[in-house]
C-alpha cells in the first residue's frame, strides 16, 4: 500500500477526526513507532497513564486502538499513517510487538477460513453444474449439492411465504388505487405501515421498505401523487413477477431475490458469478450515514478495457470505518466478480493488484468526452433491463453547473439535468467550475443526480469530490 497525505484523509470518517489527527502528528507524542512490510504500529501518548496502543494492518487497510474512540477509524490510527506517509524514517523495523502480532494472527485465520467458505462453495457450484451437464434434474442437482443440511427446503418455505405475501399486497394495492390517493388521510397512511411490516413478517422486508418509502413520500412535495403512483406501480411489477417466478429467467429471478430483500451469499456470488478482470478506474465513491449508527459505502467503477460499470457496496455498524483505500481517479487492476442479474452492477473484489495508482491515460480516454445521449441511452438499456434498479452511475461531459430559481443543475446541449447536492458541495464545484465545462459522475435517482467527482475534461485527476454525507 502507497501512502500518501490524500490517501489517508481519505480514510478518515469525518473533517473533525482528520483535523484531530493532524494535531497527533508530532513524533514527540509517540514514544514507540515501528512498521514493517506488513503493519504500523505505535504507542500514542494521552491524557492517561498508559499510552494507547495503535495499529494498522496494511492489508486493508484494516484498524485497531486501544483508545475508548467510537469513530473508526480514530484519529490515532489516521494520525500513525499520516507519520508513516511524511517521516517514514521515524519507524524503527524488527519483529512487531506482541499485541501486534497476536492481532495480525487473528486477522489471517478470519481471512483463512473465509477463503475455505468459498472455496467450499465453489467445489458445490462445479459439482452442480457437473451434474447438470449430464443430465441430472435440476432440483436434484440443487438439494444434493448445496443443500445438504436442508437448505433448498427452508429456501423453498422462503419463497412460498413472499408469494403468499406478495398475493395478498397485489390485493392491497388494488384496494387503495379503487379509493384513490386523494381519500389518504393519518389514518391510512398508518394501515400503509402495518402492511409494511406484513411483509417483513413474511420475509420480504425488501418489498416492505418500498411500501414504507412510499408511505413516507405522501403530501411530500407538489410533486408527490406522481411519486407515489410510481412507487406503487413497481410494487405491482414486482407482485406480478413473484407470482410467475418460476417462468422468469435466471437473472430476472435474481433481481427480483434482491427487490424482496432477500440478499445472495457473498461465497456463491464468488464461486458462479460473471468474472471481469480489467484496470478499474475509481470514479465516485459517497459514504451515507443510514439509521441506527449504520453507515454505507458506494464505490463506483469503470473498466478502462472493457467500458463496464461497476458498483461496490459495503456496510459497517456502530461507527466503525471501512477497509480498503478508493480514491477517485485512481485506478487498480482487479478481478471483479458480478451478482447476478438482468443488467448487472454490482460486484464483488475478487483479486487486486497490491498497490494502487492514478488512472493511466487510457482510463481517461475510457472517459473520454460523448454525447449525453450515448450515457442516457445506457440508463434507459439498465432501466429496461431491471427497472427496479433505483440508482445509476451517470458520466456527464461537458457540464456547465448552473443557478437558477428551479434550483441548481448541469447544462450542455441544451439540456439541463437538475442536481441533489448540499449547499457547501454546490458552491465548491461552482466555484471549480469557474463557469466552465467540466466531466461530472454522479448518481441518478431517476428525478435528480447526486453529483460524487468532477474532472476537467481529458484529465483521470478529478478537481472536485462531494464530502461524506
Amino acid at each position: 500500500m502507497t501512502l500518501t497525505m490524500e490517501g489517508v484523509l481519505a480514510l478518515a470518517p469525518d473533517e473533525a477526526s482528520a483535523k484531530a489527527a493532524r494535531g497527533l502528528t508530532s513524533p514527540a507524542k509517540w514514544p514507540l513507532l515501528g512498521a514493517d512490510d506488513a503493519a504500523v504500529w505505535g504507542e500514542c501518548q494521552g491524557s492517561g497513564s498508559k499510552p494507547y496502543q495503535t495499529q494498522v494492518d496494511l492489508s486493508g487497510p484494516a484498524f485497531r486502538c486501544s483508545c475508548p474512540s467510537r469513530k473508526f477509524p480514530c484519529k490515532h490510527g489516521l494520525a500513525l499513517l499520516m507519520l508513516r506517509a511524511q517521516e517514514a524514517s521515524k519507524f524503527s523495523g524488527g519483529e512487531p510487538p506482541a499485541w501486534v502480532a497476536e492481532w495480525l494472527a487473528s486477522r489471517g485465520e478470519r481471512a483463512q477460513k473465509k477463503e475455505e467458505r468459498y472455496q467450499k462453495a465453489a467445489d458445490r457450484a462445479a459439482e452442480r453444474a457437473a451434474q447438470l451437464a449430464d443430465g441430472a434434474d435440476p432440483a436434484q442437482a440443487a438439494a444434493a449439492l448445496a443443500d445438504p443440511d436442508g437448505a433448498a427446503k427452508r429456501e423453498s418455505q422462503r419463497w412460498r411465504r413472499i408469494e403468499d405475501a406478495a398475493g395478498e399486497l397485489q390485493r392491497w394495492l388494488g384496494d387503495q388505487i379503487g379509493r384513490g390517493l386523494g381519500a389518504l388521510d393519518d389514518a391510512a397512511i398508518r394501515g400503509w405501515r402495518t402492511m409494511a411490516a406484513r411483509m417483513v413478517d413474511a420475509q420480504a422486508p425488501g418489498l416492505g421498505q418500498r411500501l414504507t418509502a412510499a408511505a413516507d413520500g405522501w403530501r411530500v412535495g407538489a410533486d408527490w401523487p406522481e411519486r407515489m403512483l410510481a412507487r406503487l406501480g413497481l410494487l405491482q411489477l414486482a407482485c406480478d413477477a413473484i407470482g410467475r417466478r418460476e417462468t422468469l429467467p435466471a437473472a430476472v429471478q435474481a433481481d427480483l431475490r434482491t427487490v424482496c430483500g432477500w440478499p445472495l451469499d457473498q461465497a456463491e456470488v464468488l464461486a458462479t458469478g460473471e468474472r471481469l478482470t480489467d484496470r478499474w478506474t475509481v470514479i465516485g465513491v459517497i459514504v451515507e450515514e443510514r439509521d441506527a449508527r449504520l453507515n454505507e459505502r458506494r464505490v463506483w467503477l469503470h473498466g478502462e478495457r472493457s467500458g463496464r460499470r461497476a458498483w461496490l457496496l459495503e456496510h459497517t455498524h456502530g461507527g466503525r470505518g471501512f477497509d480498503g483505500l478508493w480514491l477517485p481517479g485512481s485506478g487498480k487492476a482487479l478481478t471483479l466478480v458480478f451478482y447476478p442479474g438482468g443488467a448487472p452492477l454490482r460486484a464483488l473484489v475478487a483479486d487486486e493488484a497490491p498497490s494502487t495508482e492514478p488512472a493511466t491515460a487510457e482510463g481517461a480516454a475510457g472517459l473520454a468526452p460523448q454525447a449525453w445521449s450515448a450515457e442516457w441511452q445506457r440508463v434507459a438499456q439498465r432501466i429496461a433491463a431491471h427497472p427496479f434498479a433505483s440508482l445509476h452511475p451517470v458520466v456527464l461531459s461537458n457540464a456547465i453547473p448552473v443557478a437558477s430559481d428551479a434550483g441548481p443543475s448541469l447544462t450542455a446541449e441544451g439540456r439541463a439535468v437538475p442536481l441533489r447536492l448540499g449547499d457547501e458541495d454546490w458552491w465548491s464545484l461552482m466555484a471549480v467550475s469557474g463557469a466552465h465545462p467540466l466531466d461530472v459522475m454522479g448518481e441518478w435517482d431517476g428525478v435528480r443526480l447526486s453529483p460524487l467527482t468532477a474532472w476537467a475534461a481529458g484529465s483521470p485527476r478529478p478537481l472536485w469530490t462531494r464530502s461524506a454525507a
